[in-house]
């Protein structure tokens, strides 16, 4: 079974966590929150919703994961981005031929740690400026997977990320089962 870390920071936007979370999980994939701090306390997401996380980040920087995943949210973003584990945790699962994905505000930290130079990616509007990160090749669609750097718009993208991160992990046919049980309109 895939294993996929989520960090939470606080701030993160709640909508695209969740969904990440509970699709991920709908799949039978084992998926792990860690909170930045150094117990485990709650996460306020940016709309005030409390989250709570598994573990701490420290317990489980040791650990192996095929993907890790960034919720978005100005804030939430910001925090990730400040924390040089979360730098640390996505080169070293880049360089190891694995995962990284980050959605909505995120994909800045996807940049600022060298793994967006020379790619396709998306965000949301505005978050990265093309001035600061010239090689990102920035285009509008709702999910763009670049090899094995996987990025999205927004709140409203994070369902068809989540079942794309499905599809990258499990296959496709794993993909359609956990989107049929959805009642998706499409």
């Amino acid at each position: 079974m895939p294993t996929v870390l989520v960090p939470l920071a606080q701030g993160c936007e709640e909508l695209e966590a969740v969904t990440i979370i509970d699709l991920l999980r709908r799949a039978g994939i084992e998926v792990v929150t860690a909170g930045l701090e150094t117990e485990v306390v709650s996460v306020t997401a940016s709309r005030g919703v409390v989250l709570m996380p598994d573990t701490t980040l420290d317990a489980v920087l040791e650990q192996s994961f095929d993907m890790i995943v960034l919720p978005g949210g100005v804030a939430g973003a910001k925090h990730l981005n400040q924390d040089p584990r979360i730098h640390r945790l996505l080169k070293t699962l880049h360089e190891a031929g694995h995962y990284t994905a980050a959605i909505c505000a995120a994909p800045k930290v996807l940049a600022c740690a060298g793994l967006l130079d020379n790619r396709q990616a998306t965000c949301y509007p505005g978050t990265l400026d093309l001035q600061q990160f010239p090689t990102v090749k920035l285009i509008p669609d709702p999910v763009v997977w670049d090899d094995k750097v996987i990025t999205s718009r927004g709140p409203g993208t994070a369902m068809d990320f989540a079942l794309t991160l499905i599809e990258k992990l499990m296959g496709t046919e794993t993909r359609q089962h956990v989107e049929t049980g959805l009642v998706r309109v499409t």
